[in-house]
């Protein structure tokens, strides 16, 4: 699940990936995958955000989840 964003995000989130709250959802995920479950959005897309918007031009980071 780790990315070479290449654009700050890099620097600021290499440690994440490997905590155990990261790993344990890497498997979730694989195992959810693996029983054909539907899961949005698509994973090329799960760290799309960091891909499209430089470290250096984030104000301000909002957490949460669509409520559907």
């Amino acid at each position: 699940m780790s990315n070479d964003w290449g654009n700050g995000w890099d620097e600021h989130l290499k440690n994440e990936f490997q905590k155990p709250y990261m790993i344990n959802l890497k498997q979730f995920l694989k195992t959810q995958k693996s029983t054909k479950k539907t899961i949005y959005p698509h994973s090329k897309n799960w760290f799309n955000a960091f891909d499209l918007t430089p470290f250096e031009k984030v104000k301000v980071v909002i957490l949460g989840q669509d409520p559907y």
